[in-house]
């Protein structure tokens, strides 16, 4: 399988989580100080509490993504290896983060890396579990969920925008679906009726193998739309 990356991305991002974090940890150890030597100055600490606090989510958000090894792209690669040579993986390089192309089709997928219980209830997906360390995490160690359809929602429409103004309209645009990408051990699906198919990262190989075998994306239109998006790696 081929995989292009945008590594000047991931690398200048990366710096913004390092560079983040321990700002925040500096305007933190600042607002404590501050709440313990002058209590005069309570408005200042809480204001640097909260701003740190603030910064602290924007690097975690920074770590998780482009900090961490292995990072998001990585994990993705790994659980795609072995497949076919023609099958090509993109990350950073188009409209979208991820962007599986293959004969499975056109795949957007949205790793995530949280923990727990995983439901889809009332037209969204949460994720519970974990009781008293679960909450820790998700305050200070662990992103929430989010709203991860709506997000695969806008990224897929997106894609499909790009490829409706380079191929002639939406007629001439294969179907585009997306996915959601557990990459933590320490999660469980149950199983649901979501609009998007939620997997593990485990299980992601042997998903794109099936749909390649339940509706091949014909060879030509994979090779027009790997030409699109090669300009762009």
């Amino acid at each position: 399988m081929k995989i292009i990356k945008n590594e000047k991305l991931i690398k200048r991002n990366s710096r913004i989580g390092q560079y983040t974090s321990i700002g925040a940890l500096v305007v933190l150890g600042v607002g404590m100080y501050i709440s313990f030597t002058r209590p005069d100055l309570f408005a200042w600490s809480v204001t640097s509490l909260v701003v740190g606090f603030a910064a602290t989510q924007v690097g975690m958000f920074f770590s998780n993504r482009w900090g961490r090894s292995p990072r998001p792209d990585e994990q993705l690669d790994a659980g795609l290896k072995g497949l076919p040579n023609e099958d090509a993986i993109y990350h950073y390089v188009t409209p979208v983060s991820h962007l599986y192309v293959g004969a499975a089709g056109i795949w957007v997928l949205l790793p995530l890396h949280q923990r727990g219980r995983v439901t889809y209830e009332k037209n969204r997906w949460k994720i519970s579990g974990g009781g008293f360390m679960q909450g820790y995490l998700s305050i200070f160690g662990q992103e929430g969920l989010g709203r991860p359809e709506l997000e695969i929602a806008s990224e897929i429409d997106s894609i499909k925008r790009f490829l409706s103004k380079r191929m002639g309209g939406e007629s001439a645009v294969p179907e585009v679906q997306g996915a959601l990408v557990f990459t933590n051990d320490l999660v469980e699906i149950e199983e649901n009726d979501g609009p998007t198919p939620a997997l593990k990262l485990k299980q992601l190989k042997d998903f794109i193998r099936q749909k390649s075998k339940e509706k091949p994306l014909p060879t030509q239109s994979l090779e027009q739309i790997k030409g699109l998006f090669g300009d762009l790696g």
